[in-house]
Parts: C-alpha cells; structure tokens; sequence
C-alpha cells in the first residue's frame, strides 16, 4: 500500500515547520481538538499536505463551499500526486427538495438535475476509502448527509481474480444486483455488456473499462482499456467491481424492511383515521404502497433514502450512515476556513427536520423519513476521532477547545498584509472605477464586493458599459461554471470579478492587486470584523496589494479589521527584516481546477466558449456561418421557453461578432 509523500519541491518555509510540529505532535498525543490560525497565502493547504505525510493516515478535508472545495483538490493533488485524492461534494447542479406549504395547500415534488461527473467522483471517493489507506477525501457539507450503509456497499462489491473459477452467469446476475446496466451496445458508467466469454464493464466511479475474458468458469484474462478508442492501458491480476449506487440494498433486506415500511404506514393510516383526515389516511398509504411495489420489482424507488433508517436496520432517531463511516477509525479530519464550515454544519439539521416533519403530519412522508437527515453537530463531533480546525480567523468554539492554536503569519513569499485605505462612499463607483483602470494597466485584476447579488449584477453590468471586462460570481452560478470563471479571472480574460460573500475565503487569486469593499459601514454579516479580515486577505498574495474600503463612519468591525491587520503587518514586517527577505509577489501557475472532473470528455460535450482560441484559425466566412447557426438555435430556444440558453447563445453570439470584427480586414 502506498505511503503519503509530498513531491520534493515543496518545502516548509516562514513559520511553516512550528505550526506543523505544533499540530503534529499535539495529534500525535491524541488531543481531540487544534486549530491552524494561519493567515491568508501563508500556505495552509501545505501545511495541512505535510500534517498528513507525518501522520500517514486517511484525512477528511471539508470546505464550506463547492468552489473552494474544487480548488482544495487541485491543490492536494499536486501535493500528492501519487496518492488518492478524491473530490465529494454534492453531485446536483440543480435541486428543489421536496416539500409542502400547507397554508397554499402546495405540494412541491422533488426536482433535481444530477451532474453525472460529479456523481462519478463521488463513487470514486467511496471506492477509494475501501480499497487504500492512502486517500486524501476533499468534501463539501455534503460529507454530512445520509449515504448508504458501508458495511452494505463493501458486501456487494463484485471481486475478479484472473485464474479463478466463477460461473459466467452468476457474475452477470452479482452486476445486476448492484444496479449495473446490460446494454450490448454502447458501453458507459454503471453498465456492462457480454460477447460469449468475454464480459466488458465500465466501474461507475471510472471512465475507463474492463474486459474479462473467461475460459469456460475460469477467469483467463482481465485487460483495462479505453471504451472509446479501444486503447488496452494494461491487464490486471484482479478487478472490484463497486456498486453503481451508493443506496446498494439486497432483496433480503428489501424483503424485510417492506414487512416494517408497512407496518409504519398502517399505524399512520390509523392514527389520521382516528383524527378524521381521511385525506392524509389515503395520501401515506397510495404513496408507501407504490414505493414498495417498486422496490420489491425493482430493487429501488425514487426517494429511497426516505427508508434508509429501516433498511439500515437502524433504531429511530439514530444517525444516518455518511461519507464520514467509509473512513476507517484512525483518520483526521481538517475543517477549512473552520469560522464558516463550523456553524454550516451546524446549522444543516434544524432546516431539513422542518421541512420533513410538514411532510411527515400531512401524510406525503413516513415519520421514519425524519432519519434521513443531515448528522446534528454532537453527531458529527461522536463521528470524527481528531479535528484541525484551519482559519485566519477562527471563531469562539475552536478557539475555546483547542488544546493546541498553531499561529502561521509568515508567508513564503515575504508578502506583508495589505494597507488598507478608507475612503467616503459619495461617488464610490466612479472612484472605484478610476482605481479598476490603473490596475488595467498594469496587467493586474481586481475583486470588488457587494452587499446583495442584484448589486453585483448591475455594477458587472455598468463596468461592462464602461469598457472594463468584468463578471459577476455568486450563488446561483453553477458550480463548475464558477470554477472556470475564477481560472478566467486568473488568465486574464476579464479583470474585474464583482461578488457578494463568495469572494471572502480561500480562493488563491495572485494576480489580484486591488480589492473594494462597497458599503463597509454597513454592519452585519457580510461586513463584520471575520469577513472584513477575510475579504482583506484577497489581496495578500500580490506585492501591490491594496485594500479600499467605502465607508462613511468607522465602526467596531472595521476597528476590528484594521487592528488585526496591523498587528499581523507587525509580525510580518520583522520577520522579512530578521531574515533580509525581499516581498516577492507569488508565482503560481494557472492550472485548471475542473481539468479532473473530465469535462472534455468525448461522451460529455460542452458547449462553451472559453475565449478567443475556440475561434483561432477560423476564417471570417465560417465564423458568419457559425453566428447564423447559433442565432437559429438562439431563436428555437426562446421559442420552447429555454430563455436561460437562449441568453447564454446570445452572449456567446455577442463574442463571435467581436471575433468576426476583429478578423475583417482593416478599410
């Protein structure tokens, strides 16, 4: 089994090596609870990659949202290019819950739209933590949600040792139970197909296949190859095959969960007849008897997870198995920008218990739905053996339990904290405006904060007007779609990015030289001293780095703010002259962050301009046939009422014609 071991071109640095003896050797102890009070571009992630090459056991990162998520793994991967590194984060693009409004008699059926790359990390990330110990899980909050029983998921995975005797038709039959596909066609994730001896199978967690070769009941050969290209990559000794669903469940214990689902819904039957709510009575029973029918035919039900506590096999009220009970007993979890992901995790189980209890007294749900939840913080806390909570500003609750608060001020690069510059709000876009064009003109990018998302919409809108490239990020840009635009910002295809909160943490951006805070008196959430800190920290992995802030009056947080800032300018400013290092700003290439999530795979197409190179090369004839085309597509979809992809062809149209202007020759 492979051991951890960081490439040999990082090394620690600055006040690296104390924090990671510090940390090390308080998890070595034992202790429950640490913190890494590091500042922003002072290397955290790195620091976290070497804390796991000492420890040399499992580590469960979580990040508080997708984007950070996604740049976390890039950055770990480059760590630890030879060891897993898996991405886990929630795989739907889109997703209304389902719920009920009993005051509009509204019922609202579950919508969602799965994005099948995600989803195939995902059963990367499971299958890994079963087959090595070397594996670095990088999660969302979704590592708290219910997932199917591991114990369950390990049972049904498929094994094939070349020389062993298995009969053809019983391996057939173990795929079809774990929800692989038979299509004898076309080869795809979760799906098989068999010419006489040789069974050809594409794992769901993998985009490339499997050919088993078999001589009579014996296992002659297993080759891995591209279903594609029919590349052979190699032959194997042995191949496990995973489940291609993570709520595997085996018709034993179908059969016996069916007898207490129906249980559960007669006593529901019976206590809404005794209450008079015929309607409700009717409502459980049409609905649990059609999902057992379901999964009794077909080993699965749309909202099948709403029984997971009884196919468990679980007590009422007891915690859902999560991605934390794939992960073997001895593993460390680290909480990144921890002032965040702290209360997100604990602020997950109240909203969705207030969802399925509606839906549980009015009759769409079984009480035994209530299971199927978030874990609660204790929960999750009982789950995890030992936490680093990783901040440049940690909140109460880690600094009042950590045995251990490792400061790291120091970055490698001798960058100091910015200045910050207050300045009146009256004519603050214009101002702001004038400061975008100077870093124009110096190649370098500026990030600009708002209070609301239409305020970021419009001030995108006005700069764009103005001449300036600009984009807008908040959230209700896709996930992936959010990645590509911060790779954009960083290659210099726009220079402004306006935002509203997801602009504060953990995104690495070192060409950003400016950032401008709108309406920093403004007291609240958005504006208090952990997110002023955090926004100020944006511009510290540029030399030129500078902070302005618009506001009329100074309260306590930008007091808060400034101090904090000062103080760690302190620090930084005698460590650079103890050592006679000179500010450099920091050079990192731009790597793409969504490179390992497939997306240009040929059974993926996207289409998605990403600048002018898609264009390269063409002449000014194709590229008029090209905008003909789109604006016929453009057209269809706003007749079908698409308007969304019928703006983004727009948009896309808007940039051809730029290209085609550019392209004609001069009069």
């Amino acid at each position: 089994m492979a051991e951890f071991k960081t490439q040999d071109v990082y090394r620690p640095t600055g006040d690296q090596p104390q924090a990671i003896d510090e940390l090390t050797k308080s998890l070595k102890a034992g202790e429950r609870y640490q913190t890494l009070l590091g500042a922003t571009g002072t290397g955290k992630t790195a620091t976290m990659a070497w804390i796991i090459e000492e420890l040399q056991r499992p580590a469960l990162v979580i990040a508080h949202n997708k984007t950070l998520a996604a740049q976390l793994c890039n950055e770990f991967r480059e760590f630890f290019p030879e060891n897993a590194v898996e991405y886990f984060v929630s795989y739907y693009d889109y997703y209304q819950p389902e719920a009920y409004v009993p005051q509009a008699d509204l019922y609202i059926e579950k919508d969602s739209s799965r994005n099948d790359d995600i989803d195939r990390l995902r059963h990367s990330a499971t299958s890994s933590l079963l087959s090595r110990k070397d594996a670095v899980i990088v999660a969302s909050v979704s590592a708290i949600y219910g997932l199917g029983s591991p114990e369950e998921y390990e049972k049904r995975v498929v094994m094939l040792h070349v020389g062993e005797e298995q009969d053809r038709d019983l391996i057939l039959r173990k795929l079809v139970d774990i929800h692989y596909t038979r299509n004898d066609t076309l080869l795809g994730r979760g799906k098989f197909r068999v010419k006489g001896d040789v069974i050809e199978i594409q794992p769901a967690h993998e985009e490339s296949a499997y050919r088993v070769s078999m001589f009579g009941d014996e296992i002659e050969q297993i080759t891995h190859f591209d279903p594609m290209t029919g590349e052979v990559y190699g032959k194997l000794e042995y191949l496990n095959v995973f489940p291609a669903t993570q709520y595997v469940t085996s018709k034993p214990t179908i059969e016996r969960a069916a007898d207490e689902i129906h249980l559960e819904m007669e006593q529901q039957v019976k206590m809404f007849e005794s209450e008079g709510r015929m309607l409700e009575a009717h409502r459980i029973r049409q609905r649990t008897e059609y999902d057992l029918e379901m999964m009794k035919e077909l080993g699965f039900c749309n909202g099948i997870e709403n029984y997971s506590r009884i196919l468990d096999g679980r007590p009422p009220g007891s915690a859902p198995y999560t991605l934390i009970d794939y992960f073997p007993s001895d593993f460390v979890v680290f909480l990144d920008e921890s002032h965040q992901s702290v209360p997100q995790i604990g602020g997950m189980y109240e909203g969705d218990r207030s969802r399925k209890q509606t839906l549980v007294d009015f009759g769409f749900r079984l009480p035994s739905a209530l299971d199927n939840r978030p874990l609660r913080f204790d929960e999750f806390l009982g789950k995890v053996p030992q936490i680093v909570f990783v901040s440049a500003t940690p909140g109460a609750f880690e600094l009042r339990h950590s045995t251990v608060v490792a400061e790291q001020l120091v970055r490698p690069t001798g960058i100091v904290d910015p200045e910050v510059e207050l300045r009146a709000t009256k004519n603050q876009i214009d101002d702001l405006l004038n400061e975008i064009r100077r870093r124009e003109e110096l190649g370098e990018r500026t990030l600009v904060t708002t209070l609301t998302k239409k305020m970021a919409e419009d001030l995108t809108d006005y700069l764009l007007e103005s001449g300036v490239k600009a984009r807008y990020l908040h959230s209700e840009v896709d996930t992936l779609d959010r990645i590509q635009i911060i790779r954009e910002l960083r290659l210099g295809e726009y220079d402004v990015l306006v935002g509203v909160n997801l602009l504060r943490e953990g995104l690495d951006l070192p060409e950003v030289s400016l950032v401008a805070v709108l309406d920093a008196d403004k007291e609240g959430f958005l504006r208090g001293k952990t997110a002023l800190i955090q926004t100020i920290g944006r511009a510290a992995r540029n030399t030129n780095g500078k902070v302005l802030m618009y506001a009329d009056k100074l309260t306590e947080a930008i007091k808060g703010a400034l101090d904090e800032t000062n103080r760690r300018r302190a620090v930084q400013l005698a460590y650079n002259e103890e050592h006679g290092i000179t500010p450099e700003s920091i050079q990192k290439g731009v790597s793409d962050i969504a490179e390992f999530l497939s997306l240009e795979a040929p059974t993926v197409p996207r289409r998605r301009r990403k600048g002018a190179r898609e264009v390269e090369g063409m002449s000014p004839a194709e590229l008029e046939r090209l905008v003909v085309t789109l604006e016929e597509e453009m057209f269809a979809a706003a007749e079908e009422l698409r308007f969304e992809y019928a703006a983004k062809l727009r948009d896309e149209i808007k940039d051809l014609r730029r290209e085609l202007q550019a392209a004609q020759p001069a009069a």
